[in-house]
């Protein structure tokens, strides 16, 4: 309401103040009440159980991706050591390394462009050591992504490759340190590095420490002498502790989404500035020195970590449908190949890559899975094809569109193609639409898709978000997003799937790219925005057919969606209020013998659009359930201001 009871329940010491107090208090609680009692007009919503209008896309809600906001690197691939390729140095030195002396030791650090591990990874960082004794050490240290996680009894997977120009130099001490007390939480001690190039694993096990993200990597040496060093990592525990992994609390948050998809690998992150810049998927399989990054559209370089059959086993451990995108010859700066002999390398390319994806082991690509560790192909239904290509100047994406069209038809018959804007040569199966605005424009958009066409493609409304709050979203872009989720909801037959975007954000300064997203996060902790807890509602609740309903009354700022699950005998109702003011409704099901005469309430509300969570105050806004008792085949119900409702009751 805004106002604070406990400073109107204050002690107070005199006499006339206490008059005072006391007439503000009787002022404060009359226009409280007041505020309660104010209401929209009543609306009356009826809904014909025995009448289905169409049945629910099975793949309605899911995921969408990609490296901004440093969701992959620095988000949900678990990585601690950041640059640990090197990738990101120039004049202002070493990108998040650091020499570090002891005692009386001197050392420096350099990038080495002639030497490294592999020919992806053609470079190091050299360190010299000109003085050092085990007393006095010296080395280098990393300061993570803001910060490095460190939980009490936790061991942390670690490896680099190294070699050192003498075998004098002795064991790499490593070890993670506290950045306030200096004092080490974990160590470690690599023996015998080599004169020539070899991986090292090593691991650090904390013992009762408190949880912080205070701590960076430190690795040094007792002795003088030469030492490079590459690809240096560090792994937490993993989701499913899957090698090369991802942060089990991202995934956790979105398995509470309850997603059937993930589109991947993401929109510009796919196309890249340029054409080199793009998601190359050949340079991202296999060990990890054979992948040699490359730069995001977003200003950072991409470790590549996250690789296709890490996206691919993402899906598996959701259990989610893979969407997966590929490269059509267009990139974000305007580079583009034109349609005919120089695009069939890049039509290629995406032939392999479904091979890859799907292809039994005997297959080509699907011997090269197998060989890294899941012979089982993956299963894809959709593939997109582009991404965003109506920015294309050149207009080239109908006939780049028709020749990857063809040739992934010949090919594989059953896949659904989907296209990232209208074409009108060849007809898509999908076409895949993306809207970003404010609260008040989806409220007024909320009857897009009523009227269109259902002869033509189906719809993929494939990036959407309500654009207010920052980092994530705030109230009132939840309410915005649960208002198009009920026009979404009502158009299922014609929406085959939809995915918020971006998903994440990395909170920390310097880490936000885009604002108003969905998950925000820091090294060690998570939340989410009031908008993420109203795609999780939607998700959660949803049935497989939508039943004939309409809606009278009610202001201007109420909406609604309904759904059925027959076989569970189960009726999932969504209503919506934007309004300062609450709003009654009377809700009529006919159709139905037998309606519970309880029901199952789960409330997101807040006072105001602005009101919001955050990474000090993750569960501000969060979803309440309780039971509401009273239902039957006609009741009355009234929804607070600011909140978005899901009534779930039995009804055979």
């Amino acid at each position: 309401m805004g106002m604070n009871s406990r400073v109107l329940h204050a002690e107070i010491s005199s006499a006339p103040v206490k008059a005072a107090k006391i007439a503000l208090l009787a002022l404060a609680t009359a226009v409280i009440a007041g505020v309660c009692s104010a209401q929209a007009p009543q609306a009356n919503l009826n809904i014909q159980l025995d009448k289905p209008a169409h049945a629910v896309s099975p793949t309605l809600y899911g995921l969408m991706t990609e490296e901004i906001n440093y969701s992959y690197d620095g988000g949900l691939y678990a990585e601690m050591v950041r640059n640990r390729t090197f990738q990101d140095h120039g004049w202002a030195g070493v990108g998040r390394w650091n020499i570090e002396h002891n005692g009386n030791s001197v050392a420096s650090m350099a990038v080495d462009q002639t030497d490294g591990p592999s020919p992806a990874l053609d470079l190091s960082l050299a360190i010299t050591v000109k003085k050092a004794d085990p007393a006095n050490p010296a080395g280098v240290r990393n300061e993570g992504y803001w910060g490095m996680a460190v939980r009490p009894n936790t061991t942390y997977k670690g490896s680099l490759y190294a070699k050192t120009d003498s075998a004098d130099i002795g064991p790499l001490t490593v070890m993670l340190v506290n950045d306030n007390t200096g004092m080490p939480v974990a160590t470690a001690s690599v023996q015998g590095i080599s004169t020539e190039w070899k991986r090292y694993e090593f691991t650090l096990t904390t013992g009762k420490v408190e949880p912080s993200a205070e701590n960076h990597l430190l690795l040094t040496v007792g002795h003088a002498g030469k030492l490079w060093i590459d690809l240096v990592s560090l792994f937490p525990p993993t989701y499913k502790n899957r090698e090369n992994g991802n942060r089990a609390d991202l995934m956790e948050m979105m398995a509470g989404m309850h997603p059937k998809f993930l589109r991947l690998p993401g929109g510009n992150y796919l196309e890249g500035d340029q054409i080199d810049e793009r998601f190359d998927w050949k340079n991202t399989i296999g060990p990890l020195v054979d992948r040699p990054t490359h730069r995001s559209p977003w200003n950072y370089q991409s470790s590549d970590g996250m690789g296709l059959l890490e996206f691919l086993e993402w899906s598996e451990d959701l259990h989610m449908q893979t969407v997966l995108a590929v490269y059509a010859g267009y990139s974000l700066k305007g580079d583009h190949i034109h349609p005919g002999p120089e695009l069939t390398p890049f039509v290629q390319d995406a032939l392999d890559e479904i091979e890859f994806a799907t292809g039994e082991p005997s297959t080509k690509w699907g011997a090269v899975r197998t060989k890294l560790g899941h012979p089982e192909p993956f299963s894809i239904k959709y593939v997109e094809i582009g991404n965003e290509d109506q920015f294309d100047r050149s207009a080239s994406y109908e006939g780049r569109f028709a020749q990857f069209y063809t040739a992934i038809k010949a090919k594989y018959p059953q896949l659904q193609l989907i296209a990232t804007t209208p074409v009108h040569r060849t007809k898509p199966d999908v076409v895949d639409d993306h809207y970003y605005k404010r609260a008040d424009e989806f409220f007024e958009d909320v009857k897009h898709y009523d009227t269109v066409d259902r002869n033509g493609p189906k719809i993929f409304v494939g990036e959407w978000a309500t654009r207010e709050g920052s980092p994530t979203t705030n109230m009132g872009a939840a309410l915005g997003d649960a208002a198009w989720m009920t026009g979404m909801e009502r158009n299922s037959d014609l929406i085959v799937m939809a995915s918020y975007a971006p998903l994440f954000v990395n909170v920390n300064p310097g880490g936000m790219q885009w604002e108003s997203d969905l998950i925000g996060y820091d090294a060690i902790s998570s939340y989410g925005s009031p908008s993420y807890y109203a795609q999780a509602m939607f998700g959660e609740y949803l049935g497989t057919e939508v039943p004939t309903s309409s809606l009278t009354g009610g202001g201007d700022r109420f909406f609604y969606s309904v759904t059925r699950d027959s076989a569970k005998g189960e009726v999932y109702l969504k209503l919506v209020n934007a309004s300062s003011l609450a709003q009654p409704v009377e809700i009529d099901l006919t159709g139905a013998s037998n309606v519970s005469t309880t029901g199952t309430l789960v409330s997101l509300a807040g006072t105001n659009d602005a009101e919001t969570n955050t990474i000090s105050t993750p569960k501000r806004i969060v979803p309440v359930k309780s039971m509401l008792a009273s239902t039957s085949a006609k009741f009355a119900h009234t929804v607070p201001p600011y909140s978005v409702q899901v009534i779930e009751l039995q009804a055979k």
